[in-house]
């Protein structure tokens, strides 16, 4: 860690946050839309599709693997993404190696997509992901009947030689991850009778939600002698049909705005159709408990997800004991969350985070380390995380490595707004993957962010 310089992007001390803001289309069904339109039989329409490199690379693969993916605009500013599948079973042999990028849960997805399909595919992408661990996936589709080669040992560059006669099969998952159980469910896609997947704890159900939106028969149900487990189950062959999709806005997104407006005094800020799936509200389940004034309004139904709107008022946070059962609803939002911990009274441990381990960076340490150069007191006791809070202003004054990781940069920038001096991430460009316009909507409420060069020198917007 370095002290923070002009040549960074950064953020310093800022007076009040203040507007509205729609945020970007939600990550993970934004991937889902593309994949399942591209399964079914004729038009999709989506919108609000999240227009990040993580989905773009996504919307390249489906249209290498023979779907029709066209992005539509109209004079009025609006954009429409339609999609004209091939049925399920139907997809064709990518011609070259298709790129994910940054994209771990597009990845894994179409990983379970291409396990089904008697095709040979070459999925690589960035140095981050390239440095994933894929196993989680490969275990379970190698059980289906696919096969995997790999000169990293189960890590992209992955060679996926499918089967065209995928077999079904009850998987009990050892890990709570909505990636490894959509994986499974695609596969199971094009097997002769149900495939069903066993989580030790529920995750978020956006596969489900759209699977039977598309015309799957999909069941869930409890495990009887193992508490919390839930069981997915998909009955494979089903004919999707093209559907329409709205996206909702992403609360992975909105949780940095809420949190930045939290953390900065005077601040008032108000979150338009943000998705609030059960699923996915840990995060602003804990800022409540934290003392967070955070309402809902306008809570309906879009797209088959529950929206609302957030209003966000700066609050003063006490510490909490976050528990290790909530972290599949927001295994996302840690980073920021610990943004939070560290500018509230007292101290907040969060527990189970294991997974943040093997995600775009190790996010257990890369939090760890940030926090501790911007002079917060943080332990790492085992797969838990505790961060004695300043009771306000943090003492910043520092540089956060990223390592290519859009969510790390994304929560030192918000906790600038609460330093005594101006903290910085060596590498901005990362953002672009999930929340291309974050800076702007950041400067639009009234931060204070001084852009630096990205790694081409360029401005980073």
């Amino acid at each position: 860690m370095t002290k923070s310089t002009a040549h960074t992007t950064q953020t310093a001390r800022s007076d009040g946050l203040g507007g509205s803001v729609r945020v970007p289309g939600d990550k993970s069904i934004s991937h889902r839309a593309l994949m399942f339109g591209s399964l079914a039989i004729g038009e999709t329409r989506i919108t609000g599709l999240l227009e990040g490199e993580d989905v773009l690379n996504t919307a390249k693969a489906m249209r290498a693997l023979g779907a029709s993916v066209e992005r539509q605009a109209t004079a009025d500013g609006s954009v429409t993404w339609v999609v004209y599948g091939r049925g399920v079973g139907g997809l064709v042999e990518p011609e070259s190696v298709l790129d994910l990028g940054n994209s771990g849960t597009g990845a894994r997805l179409l990983a379970g997509l291409l396990a089904s399909h008697p095709m040979t595919a070459v999925m690589t992408g960035d140095a981050s992901l390239r440095s994933r661990p894929m196993d989680r996936v490969v275990t379970p589709l190698a059980l289906i009947g696919a096969r995997f080669e790999s000169p990293g040992g189960n890590r992209l560059p992955l060679t996926v030689i499918g089967t065209g006669e995928p077999v079904p099969m009850v998987y009990e998952s050892p890990v709570a991850s909505a990636q490894v159980k959509t994986a499974v469910l695609l596969a199971g896609l094009q097997a002769r009778g149900a495939t069903t997947v066993i989580e030790p704890a529920a995750t978020r159900d956006h596969t489900e939600r759209m699977l039977r939106h598309f015309g799957a028969e999909v069941r869930t149900a409890t495990v009887a002698d193992k508490p919390g487990a839930v069981s997915v189950t998909i009955v494979g062959q089903p004919e999707l049909a093209g559907a329409g999709i709205v996206v909702p806005g992403d609360p992975s997104s909105a949780a940095f705005l809420v949190v930045a407006a939290l953390i900065t005094q005077n601040s008032e800020v108000s979150l338009h159709n943000v998705g609030l799936n059960p699923h996915r509200t840990g995060l602003f389940d804990t800022l409540k408990d934290m003392g967070a004034n955070l309402v809902v309004e306008n809570e309906r139904v879009e797209g088959g997800e529950p929206v609302g709107d957030l209003v966000v008022r700066s609050s003063r946070l006490k510490g909490v004991v976050v528990p290790a059962s909530r972290a599949p609803s927001m295994i996302d939002e840690y980073p920021v969350l610990a943004m939070a911990a560290a500018c509230a009274e007292g101290e907040t441990r969060m527990e189970g985070l294991g997974e943040l381990r093997v995600k775009e960076s190790d996010r257990l340490a890369a939090i760890a380390d940030g926090l501790m150069a911007c002079g917060v007191h943080v332990e790492i006791d085992g797969d838990a995380l505790v961060v004695t809070g300043c009771g306000g202003l943090v003492p910043g004054d520092a540089v956060a490595k990223v390592h290519l990781d859009h969510r790390i940069a994304m929560s030192f920038l918000v906790l600038g707004l609460a330093a005594d001096k101006p903290i910085g991430v060596d590498d901005a460009a990362a953002i672009a993957t999930s929340y291309p316009g974050f800076l702007d909507d950041m400067a639009n409420l009234g931060a204070k962010i001084e852009k630096g060069p990205d790694q081409n020198g360029t401005s980073v917007s």
